[in-house]
């Protein structure tokens, strides 16, 4: 989502268990982050509150009924508004490296297992968000320049209109007045290499009629 002038937007934080407890916890432990912390208590919750929300970051829960963890990382990746979101994976499986590697394959930036350090979760939280907050202001920065270079373009091809114009009419001008011969020859000619311009500089689609 793009923000005026490149304006950093509202930092969100989707945590996403099946257990309210759990959820209460994790509020706990980030609420003195100073960011906005929305709940969902399943994976199509979690998947339907990012149809219309932009988040920073997602806490996922591994181990919830019905879609897991691991099929609601796989369908966020799989979207592309949501697909460059980080995700940590929250496990109270522990010792188990296979569940770590499917947590990675995945698209988890990180997999840390329950109970865990709250200071620990808070740094991370805080990087991964940093590093989050950064790509969006890049693809800010990118659309920015996007549209300035489309502005230039534009200029450019309104300037050659308006040579073209010009030379027409010096052009029409001339064999009105019926002025000497070489006059007129070198206005046509100015007029058909203006036109040339104009055409070459345009894209396909605007040079047919």
């Amino acid at each position: 989502m793009s923000y005026p002038f490149g304006g950093r937007g509202p930092v969100r934080i989707l945590m996403v268990d099946d257990r309210p407890e759990n959820l209460l916890a994790l509020e706990a432990i980030l609420a003195g982050l100073g960011h906005e912390l929305i709940r969902a208590e399943s994976g199509p919750e979690a998947l339907k509150v990012l149809l219309t929300t932009d988040v920073s970051l997602i806490l996922l829960d591994v181990q919830m009924p019905g879609m897991d963890g691991f099929e609601t990382a796989a369908q966020i990746k799989a979207r592309e508004r949501t697909q460059h979101i980080p995700i940590v994976f929250l496990t109270a499986i522990e010792g188990e490296p296979h569940h770590a590697f499917r947590g990675y394959a995945s698209g988890a930036v990180d997999y840390l297992c329950k109970p865990f350090d709250p200071w620990v979760l808070r740094a991370k939280v805080e990087v991964f968000i940093e590093l989050s907050e950064r790509r969006r202001e890049l693809a800010v920065h990118a659309e920015q320049l996007e549209a300035v270079r489309v502005l230039l373009t534009g200029a450019e091809l309104a300037k050659l209109r308006a040579e073209a114009v010009d030379a027409a009419r010096d052009a029409w001008l001339s064999a009105e007045s019926a002025a000497a011969g070489p006059e007129v020859v070198q206005a046509a000619k100015r007029a058909l290499h203006a036109v040339e311009s104009l055409l070459a500089a345009l894209p396909d689609g605007e040079q047919e009629g």
